[in-house]
Order: C-alpha cells, then sequence, then structure tokens
C-alpha cells in the first residue's frame, strides 16, 4: 500500500512543478527593464505542458508500463520546472542578470512564434548542409577504413599521411577551403564531409583489424574471396565500431557545421545566432541554441534506433 502510494506520489510530481512554476510565474510582476513581450508566451506553455502532463498521468492508471515510466522520472521533471521557474524569477522578474545577456523566457519564446518562417528556413538549409556532409564525410571514410584496415599495403602507405592531417579541426581548412570551392555552400559541405570521415575511417579501420584472424582463416579454407570477406566478415564485425565512428563524427558535424555557416552562409542556425549577435539580439541567440540542443538529439536519436536495429545484440551497451 505504501509502495503504491509513493508510486502515484511520483506520478503527481511533474504536474505539481509545472503549477508552481506557473503560480510564481502569474504572482510576481515582470521587471520593467525586460522589453515587453507581445504575449505571456511563458504561462501559455506552461499551461501546454500542465495539460500535457495531467494526460499522461491519466493514461498511467491504466497502463503500468507507462506508470513504472512516468513514476521514474517523476523526480527529475518536477526539478526542471522547478529551475526553470528559478531562473525566470532571476532574469524575467528580479532582473538579476544582466537584461541585455539574459533575456525572459517570454522574449525567447516569442522569437519562435514570430520569426517561424525564416527560423524553419534556416533548419532546413542546416539540415540539407548537415545531411550532405553526412553522407559524403560517411562514405569517404568507410571506404578509406576498409582499405586501411583490411589491407596492409594501403595501410603502410596511406595511414602515415592520415595520422598527420585526421586530427587536424576541419574548421582549421575553412580560409583555405573558401578560396578552393566557388560557393560557400560547397565549401561548407566539405568542411563537414572532413570532419565526420576522420573519425568513421579511424573506427571502421581499427574494427577491422581488432577482428578476429580466426573468421577470415575460415572463410579462406571455405574458399572465400576478398570481396566476401569484406563484404560478410569485416564490415559485420566492425559495425559495432562503424557507429561509434558515425556519432563521434555527426558531433565533430554540428561545430563544423556551424562554424562554417559563419563564414559566407546566406541562411542556416549558425549564421542565424551569428546574425542575432551581431544585433545584440541575445533572445534570438538563445532561440538558436535550443535549436541546435533538439536539431543534435533528434538525429543521433534516430541513429540510436537503426543501431539498435541492426546490433540487437548489443542492445544496452550504449544507450542514449
Amino acid at each position: 500500500m505504501l509502495e503504491r502510494l509513493k508510486e502515484s506520489y511520483k506520478t503527481l510530481l511533474p504536474s505539481s512543478g509545472i503549477l508552481i512554476a506557473s503560480f510564481l510565474d502569474f504572482l510576481l510582476q515582470d521587471s520593467p527593464q525586460h522589453p515587453l513581450p507581445s504575449k505571456q508566451y511563458f504561462i501559455i506553455v506552461l499551461f501546454i505542458l500542465l495539460g500535457v502532463s495531467l494526460i499522461f498521468w491519466t493514461l498511467s492508471l491504466f497502463n503500468r508500463k507507462l506508470k513504472d515510466a512516468y513514476s521514474e522520472k517523476g523526480p527529475f521533471l518536477f526539478a526542471a520546472a522547478i529551475f526553470l521557474s528559478v531562473l525566470n524569477i532571476i532574469t524575467a522578474k528580479f532582473a538579476l542578470l544582466p537584461v541585455i545577456f539574459f533575456p525572459s523566457f517570454d522574449n525567447i519564446l516569442a522569437v519562435f512564434i514570430e520569426q517561424t518562417a525564416l527560423l524553419l528556413k534556416c533548419i532546413g538549409f542546416s539540415f540539407r548542409l548537415l545531411i550532405l556532409g553526412v553522407i559524403f564525410g560517411t562514405i569517404a571514410g568507410f571506404i578509406t577504413g576498409v582499405f586501411l584496415g583490411f589491407s596492409k599495403k594501403v595501410y603502410y602507405w596511406i595511414n602515415p599521411y592520415i595520422k598527420l592531417i585526421g586530427p587536424i579541426p576541419a574548421t582549421a581548412w575553412i580560409p583555405l577551403v573558401l578560396t578552393v570551392f566557388p560557393t560557400p555552400f560547397g565549401a561548407s559541405v566539405f568542411i563537414i564531409g572532413l570532419a565526420v570521415w576522420f573519425p568513421v575511417q579511424l573506427m571502421t579501420s581499427s574494427g577491422i583489424q581488432n577482428t578476429s584472424k580466426v573468421f577470415f582463416e575460415v572463410g579462406k579454407t571455405l574458399g572465400a574471396g576478398t570481396y566476401y570477406q569484406i563484404v560478410k566478415i569485416a564490415v559485420p564485425a566492425s559495425l559495432p565500431n562503424i557507429f561509434q565512428g558515425v556519432f563521434n563524427g555527426i558531433c565533430a558535424a554540428f561545430i563544423a557545421l556551424m562554424t562554417a555557416e559563419m563564414f559566407g552562409a546566406k541562411y542556416g542556425i549558425g549564421w542565424y545566432i551569428s546574425y542575432q549577435k551581431a544585433m545584440m539580439l541575445y533572445s534570438g541567440v538563445y532561440a538558436g541554441l535550443l535549436m541546435i540542443a533538439v536539431f543534435c538529439t533528434v538525429i543521433l536519436t534516430a541513429l540510436f534506433s537503426i543501431r539498435k536495429r541492426l546490433l540487437g545484440w548489443q542492445k544496452g551497451l550504449i544507450k542514449w
């Protein structure tokens, strides 16, 4: 009985935290130092979140699995709501931090509502750059890694150059790349691809080299040719390493993307953040940072879903 009451209490924590944040936001007036927003967006978002939390709480009463998950996340969600409320009080209500650098939540959320078209255009531009760069970088890194990992001759002749060039940050090549490529778009794709290429090839070659030699010897004994050994033995055995290289490459790609867009790009999240900073509009800067966080989380979550399907036997080894 006591355990059930404890679980029910935990499932109500998210709604309780949002109610507290809503009450404090409604009770305390905003500081006149902040620009007056067109609407009270923060309280609107809190009411929406409160409705969603109550829906989940209601569903959890009839679904044991959902109740367990919601009960586990309850304390964290409560703490997150209180944390946002404290930030709101420090910035919007009492203006304890410099107003120009720490805008209120209302002004940050207003950016998403009032500049939706521009933000969607920037997201689309960044997504196209990122996808092209990641695809080219992954393919180049995979092919390079297979050759380096499978062929001792290629490893002997090529690996010293890769050791010299690979560790150089991709963003360090921007001044040279901008002079070589005819358009900033092509230069940005190359920079992102370069950032992805090195970790993918490194982990691919390492995975193949660490594959047990017994597998290749058995394959040769059964008459397997070079192509079969690569496709059926080397690549499947090194898939965990390849995925790890892709994950590391994507994290590096985001850094390269943001940096590349700040040099000559007409749109994109990085361009938007740079533009807002130049105009001293830090509400737009924070909105851009939030977009990056969501953008990166969605892509990495999708990749982990693919990894989970392909590498079911490694379930639980790496969590996201």
